[in-house]
């Protein structure tokens, strides 16, 4: 399996935002969406503020390959569901990142319904 390399670790996760595409069925990508990004552990995530119908989430899981672009790194990517047990962890990122916007706007991406809502992106060399 392919991993993050620690400097692209870093420079993700402390970027401010992640700009997130996927791939259409023709093999062109799709225009990118900018979004909130949590690094936890040596995985990069990334949450859809508005839940699974939100279309950018909708097309990542549809497409199942993507790529990104943050803090200088851009890279292909698949978007995978990940298990149950990065949750609580990745909530806490997400907080410590983000909290000085405010509990209504990181709410949006922590918490138990974000559990489904959640893409860990797999990078590919």
């Amino acid at each position: 399996m392919t991993t993050w390399t620690d400097d692209e670790l870093t420079r993700i996760g402390r970027a401010e935002e992640l700009q997130v595409s996927s791939y259409r069925k023709d093999g062109t990508l799709r225009s990118y969406v900018t979004i909130w990004t949590a690094r936890s552990g040596d995985d990069i995530f990334i949450r859809s503020a508005h839940g699974r119908a939100n279309g950018w989430f909708k097309r990542a899981l549809a497409s199942g390959t993507g790529r990104i672009r943050a803090g200088g790194v851009e890279k292909d990517v698949t978007f995978d569901e990940p298990s149950q047990d990065v949750h609580a962890d990745l909530d806490a990122a997400y907080h410590q990142k983000y909290d000085r916007y405010g509990p209504a706007i990181v709410g949006s991406v922590t918490g138990s319904h974000a559990v489904g809502e959640t893409l860990r992106l797999l990078p590919h060399n």
